[in-house]
């Protein structure tokens, strides 16, 4: 992820909706595709103030009505979609009569506009129902009920939601945007990362599967991770959870969890090559690094490394975790050698 540039020469980030020096609201523009200063217009909506865009533009209702976004709409004739480019794939959103939920949405909403960057970055196809794409993307964040306490209340009017996906359709419980919350799981579960952004890439894993190879390549996809029909899932989560990973798991998967099913060693390793790719563009834009790569999966799997070697240690100065694994398995390697390929074929060649 780049940092961008107010036209008051401030710097602003993604999640900017508001320079502090010039005081102008900012936001996504989707016509540059930049972080810009809006300017009100006369007859309502915004101008983009990016140098040579100039587009009229409106904030996304989610934007300007639940604060819980930071994206505009291109206008056209004085009219412009409700919701941006992002938001339009909510299927559900949290009971905001709950207290903190607005906020847990806000952190919801911010992890998932970088997944789609990152997605758009690889040329990754993704739609909703009114697109044409034979498998539509969307997206639900709900809430347990827990009347004891009085901290969850499930949208779904339901006991338990789970974190998960299903053709298509991504569901995350909103207990994952609380910190304390997430961190107890992390640490009971036994995990070396779970973060926000970690569950949309991991999800958004599943969804590929379902896009790029169902009833397409799952020949290949078999030979790489291994046959997802044996066991089956539910035979598979039952051993797991009963039994837990075996000790040699970092010879051959990425974690603990890939070693469940076929299927959810796919998303932890489709989640990882989201991580290298989200992070190396942050690394080169922000000068974090030197080192180039041309494409290719070994020139990324070296630069990722060599950011990883110094992030890890930045991180163990103030005490936190490490950004990426010290020693990646040749196993994993190949694993992630079938996804950077199936990616490429995905995207669309440039002429």
């Amino acid at each position: 992820m780049q940092s961008f540039s107010c036209r008051c020469g401030n710097p602003l980030f993604y999640e900017n909706t508001h320079c502090l020096t010039c005081q102008l609201d900012v936001g996504w523009c989707p016509a540059c595709s930049n972080i810009v200063a809006i300017e009100p217009l006369d007859n309502g909506g915004y101008r983009c103030t990016h140098p040579g865009c100039d587009t009229a533009l409106m904030k996304c209702h989610n934007y300007v009505a639940e604060n819980v976004c930071n994206r505009m709409v291109v206008m056209e004739h004085g009219q412009a979609d409700a919701l941006c480019d992002c938001c339009r794939y909510n299927e559900v959103i949290p009971d905001l009569n709950i207290e903190g939920h607005r906020e847990r949405w806000a952190a919801l909403e911010a992890a998932k506009r970088r997944l789609f960057h990152t997605l758009d970055l690889l040329k990754l196809p993704h739609g909703t129902k009114d697109d044409a794409i034979n498998v539509p993307l969307s997206f639900s964040f709900m809430a347990d009920a827990l009347p004891d306490q009085g901290l969850w209340r499930s949208t779904a009017k339901q006991e338990k939601v789970y974190t998960g996906h299903a053709s298509g359709h991504i569901t995350i419980n909103v207990k994952e945007a609380d910190d304390v919350e997430r961190e107890r799981l992390r640490v009971d579960m036994n995990e070396s990362h779970r973060t926000l952004i970690g569950h949309f890439r991991h999800e958004i894993g599943h969804y590929y599967w379902d896009v790029l190879v169902k009833e397409r390549d799952e020949e290949a996809c078999r030979a790489a991770f291994g046959n997802h029909h044996r066991p089956s899932y539910s035979e598979a989560l039952e051993r797991y959870y009963q039994q837990g990973a075996p000790s040699d798991w970092p010879e051959r998967f990425i974690s603990a969890y890939a070693t469940m099913h076929p299927w959810e060693d796919f998303a932890e390793t489709f989640a990882y090559y989201l991580d290298m790719v989200a992070v190396l563009d942050t690394a080169l834009h922000m000068g974090i690094t030197h080192v180039e790569y041309d494409g290719s999966l070994d020139s990324m799997l070296m630069a990722f490394h060599q950011v990883g070697l110094a992030v890890n240690e930045l991180n163990r100065d103030m005490g936190l975790l490490d950004l990426s694994p010290g020693v990646l398995a040749p196993a994993v390697r190949d694993k992630l050698a079938y996804l950077h390929q199936l990616i490429q074929a995905a995207s669309p060649v440039e002429r």
